[in-house]
């Protein structure tokens, strides 16, 4: 019996040593891949990396782009679109004014009651429309003819009070938030759908002439006075509140800006230069594109799989669309070659875009101890359950990347813009203020983004410098603004209002 408990005792030894050596390997395993999943994210922070250097070589560059785009017509990434609006809202306005927003699968009609400088807007209604999925796929004359229905039912629900006198036409601003070809104030060819919108026979037409055509169908006489796009109208809707307005940026699930120039600093402008010497430039700045800019592995598959390779990858870079989707790109690594949530990667995180800039703000945002939002968010959108706070961490550090450098850069187009117009220096005894009025939801919502924006512009610009410069919230540019210029463009100006 003897032999026998030996050997049992020297097995059971050999056992334990085997059992010890395997946890000893399957913690130098995890360490590994602790470390390589680490490797990963300090590479992409690296390639991520905006110091103020680089911030500001992307500002001349912008400058730059801007410049070439005035220039002449195709001479930059940065289209330089003159959008004819050469009378931007002054608070004088006076009347009843509607306006037209369709930029989405939703379309809405307004009604903007204005009272001059001392009443300012007196009342505003509005009502959202949603258009049946047949009608975007379908012809322009059943499209308009739905919007012009519904502008006309809207025109019925007029307060008595407010009715038009007889010889007076109702003016409207459209606010059309597709790629358009302008030609004048109020006329501007389609270029193309976008959106989900595939109507092969209104491209090509100027779209006020369609929406006029229907509007003469069923007897509305209204008459479409400024045709423009939402960042056009977030700068209408920002300098009717504050004249100090000289710019406009959008940014939410895509991103534009758009500014007041000075006409004669527009070489491709051939007509005669309008008797305000301004000019409303829309710069489509999200196809803004630079050496300098910090682009990594990550943007590029994105870009290469995306239905636009090469094209708007600035708005790639800074835009809510893209933000949340280039964190999967990097969660889908760590997960692939760390395994970072264990041996298989998560089904869900092979879905391009499942995670959005929502989740990923809300992500970045959790101040709970434990890092419970994180948890929750990793559970219901990717099915990941049992994180370590070690493992939340590491996420919620990769949000701050990715929104970061977003942020960032969006202040490098800021100061562009203010670069070209000169309002990024001070003059001698000159304190004039410049205020750029923004919107859109990731500004609006993920405050981290805003609150770094707005920070890293006043590091590019000075400390002096940005006590003069105003970032503004404009709320809905896009509805508001186009009744203003509406206003502002009316042919009934210089009429005594009766």
């Amino acid at each position: 019996m003897g032999k026998v408990a030996v050997a049992a005792a020297v097995g059971c030894a050999a056992a334990v040593c085997a059992a010890a050596a395997l946890v000893v390997h399957h913690r130098m395993k995890s360490s590994g891949k602790w470390a390589q999943a680490q490797s990963i994210l300090k590479d992409f922070e690296e390639k991520c990396g905006t110091p103020i250097s680089k911030l500001k070589q992307v500002a001349d560059a912008m400058t730059v782009e801007m410049h070439a785009g005035l220039a002449s017509e195709g001479g930059s990434k940065l289209k330089m679109i003159i959008s004819y609006v050469d009378n931007l809202p002054t608070g004088d306005e006076k009347g009843l004014f509607y306006a037209l927003d369709l930029g989405g699968t939703n379309f809405r009609v307004l009604r903007v009651h204005l009272g001059g400088k001392e009443h300012r807007v007196v009342k505003q209604e509005f009502e959202e429309v949603s258009i049946p999925p047949h009608l975007m796929t379908g012809s322009s004359d059943a499209l308009f003819d739905y919007i012009a229905e519904a502008l006309a039912k809207f025109v019925a629900t007029e307060s008595e009070g407010l009715h038009f006198s007889p010889d007076r036409q109702r003016e409207l601003g459209f606010t059309f938030s597709f790629p358009v070809r302008q030609t004048s104030i109020s006329s501007g060819t389609l270029i193309k759908w976008t959106k989900g919108f595939s109507i092969e026979d209104a491209v090509g037409q100027d779209v006020v002439g369609e929406l006029t055509k229907a509007m003469e169908r069923i007897g509305l006489d209204m008459r479409v006075t400024a045709l423009v796009n939402d960042t056009i109208g977030t700068l209408a809707g920002g300098r009717y509140n504050n004249p100090d307005v000289v710019a406009a940026v959008i940014l939410g699930t895509g991103t534009n800006a758009a500014y007041v120039e000075r006409a004669h600093a527009i070489p491709k402008w051939h007509g005669l230069l309008p008797k305000s010497g301004d000019m409303v430039i829309n710069m489509e700045w999200g196809n803004f594109r630079s050496s300098h800019l910090p682009i990594s592995e990550y943007d590029q598959a994105l870009d290469t799989e995306s239905l636009n390779p090469g094209e708007q990858i600035f708005e790639k870079l800074i835009s809510g669309m893209y933000l949340g989707e280039v964190v999967r790109r990097v969660l889908y690594k760590m997960a692939d070659e760390a395994a970072f949530f264990g041996d298989t990667i998560p089904e869900k995180l092979r879905i391009p875009f499942i995670l959005r800039t929502p989740h990923m703000s809300a992500m970045h945002q959790d101040t709970s101890p434990d890092l419970k939002i994180v948890a929750t968010k990793l559970k219901d959108i990717l099915e990941i359950s049992n994180t370590s706070l070690k493992m939340r961490k590491v996420i919620v550090e990769l949000c701050d990347i990715v929104a970061t450098r977003g942020a960032r850069l969006s202040a490098a187009g800021i100061a562009g813009i203010l670069k070209k117009i000169g309002r990024d220096t001070l003059k001698d005894g000159e304190k004039q203020k410049s205020v750029v009025s923004l919107d859109g939801g990731l500004y609006e919502h993920y405050t981290k983004f805003r609150t770094c924006m707005e920070n890293t512009l006043t590091e590019l610009l000075g400390e002096e410098v940005s006590e003069n410069i105003i970032i503004e919230h404009s709320n809905d540019g896009s509805g508001i603004g186009a009744a203003l210029l509406a206003a502002s463009h009316s042919q009934y100006i210089g009429i005594d209002e009766s």
